[in-house]
């Protein structure tokens, strides 16, 4: 099913923008551009307001499984996860105890020493391992 184009929605409206091939919430106009969310949250992105359709009944509900998917994702670590922990290189010491601390906030829900030693880690891992 396809849909015309329009250049206006009303805010929550799940749009499809086929430059990215994303549905994603439509916020508002800024300017020239349409503003979009990830659906279940996430970085806001810019679109053409002119290219942007509705989403179909399919697009809305293969979002909601997706987004549904990364909350339970995230909710095995105990914290909201952006983006994917850094993993110790096999072998090293000092990549073995800081994942050991990472795993242990992460198993207390503390969600401020998981990021932290997230930085402790990628600081480590360039340092030591050029990565």
């Amino acid at each position: 099913m396809t849909t015309e184009p329009t250049t206006s929605f009303e805010p929550g409206t799940l749009v499809h923008d086929p430059v990215t091939d994303r549905i994603g919430e439509y916020r508002a106009a800024s300017g020239p551009y349409a503003m979009l969310r990830p659906v279940g949250g996430g970085r806001e992105w810019q679109a053409d307001p002119g290219s942007l359709r509705a989403a179909t009944p399919e697009q809305r509900l293969s979002a909601g499984v997706r987004a549904a998917n990364e909350r339970a994702e995230r909710a095995t670590w105990g914290y909201p996860e952006p983006s994917r922990p850094p993993a110790p290189v096999p072998g090293c010491e000092t990549c073995a105890e800081v994942d050991g601390l990472r795993r242990t906030a992460g198993a207390e829900s503390d969600a401020s020493a998981v990021t932290d030693a997230d930085v402790l880690m990628r600081r480590h891992q360039r340092a030591e391992h050029g990565s």
